[in-house]
């Protein structure tokens, strides 16, 4: 049987599985970029690589972003081949209602058979179906685009809420110059090591539960879409939109239970997709120590959060 697409796609794609065994990951990539602008991305698994159409996420569905907010808040979720983690997610969404007007918007991200036969959401959540899979970015942007709040809040789908979550989140954007909250942040005090900060102002707020405010999102867009794989996107999109003024919050600890983080353990090259990811957050914004709360003296530098999810 002949390859599903065509023969210089198919060329290069054999090209690219020699250079991915012998561990040359520069031309692995350099030949990724060839596909892409032959209009195909290859799909890298446990089993081998094949390839596909580059999806057209901006052809699915025109964005509603630039229009007022109707809503106090919306929480966008992701799912794709695990829709066990959303179903939980949403059942304790339902045990734990929030106490503020909000919508869900669920993205099936080419979901897995199983997370398509999901059951009606019920009302006040609003799908949205991607008919290819997205890179992790484009997928999250979908949902973002289509969110109608003042606040935009992404959940993860390893979190799992015991209480009101929503409404001490929302108070941190009492403060006008909030453009940013959650209850997981991060500072560094040279760009390249990033720890986990006490409540209050931080440099970063990881993408578990990221909240920002309609504005700030307007500004920056929503993630870039080169952040394929999850990991360091939210430094970068922390980043943006701290440039355009805003600063960042880690609130005080939210009633959310974290489960395992299926965008991690799933992944099986998820410390060379980290640090590629970190190398392109540092392209951005390696050299702006003026977005830094604390900068130290210049030091020998590293590149960290790679290995932790």
């Amino acid at each position: 049987m002949s390859d599903p697409w065509p023969e210089e796609v198919a060329a290069l794609l054999r090209e690219r599985a020699d250079a991915r065994s012998s561990s040359d990951w520069a031309h692995a990539d350099a030949l990724r970029d060839r596909m892409r602008e032959l209009g195909w991305e290859p799909i890298d698994t446990p089993a081998g690589s094949s390839a596909r159409p580059v999806p057209q996420p901006t052809q699915q569905l025109a964005s509603i972003l630039d229009q007022p907010a109707s809503l106090p808040a919306s929480v966008v979720a992701v799912v794709d081949d695990h829709p066990g983690d959303l179903a939980r997610l949403l059942a304790a969404l339902h045990a734990n209602p929030p106490g503020v007007a909000h919508e869900l918007v669920v993205v099936a991200n080419a979901p897995a058979d199983e997370a398509g036969e999901l059951p009606d959401l019920g009302s006040g959540v609003h799908r949205v179906e991607s008919a290819q899979r997205l890179g992790w970015a484009d997928a999250v942007n979908l949902g973002l685009h289509q969110a109608r709040g003042a606040v935009v809040v992404l959940l993860d789908t390893s979190m799992e809420p015991s209480g009101d979550f929503l409404a001490p989140l929302l108070a941190a954007f009492d403060d006008p110059r909030v453009g940013l909250a959650g209850p997981w942040g991060v500072s560094s005090g040279d760009g390249r090591q990033f720890d986990e900060a006490r409540p209050g102002e931080v440099d970063a707020i990881e993408g578990y539960c990221l909240a920002i405010r309609r504005e700030a999102l307007q500004q920056v867009g929503g993630f870039d879409p080169r952040f394929r794989f999850y990991r360091n996107a939210d430094l970068d999109l922390s980043f943006a939109v701290r440039d355009h003024g805003w600063i960042a919050i880690r609130t005080q600890p939210l009633p959310l239970a974290r489960h395992e983080h299926r965008g991690w353990s799933a992944q099986p090259e998820r410390d060379r997709l980290s640090k590629r990811n970190f190398y392109r957050f540092l392209k951005h914004w390696g050299d702006r120590r003026d977005l830094l709360l604390h900068p130290t003296p210049r030091s020998e530098r590293g590149v960290a959060r790679s290995k932790a999810p």
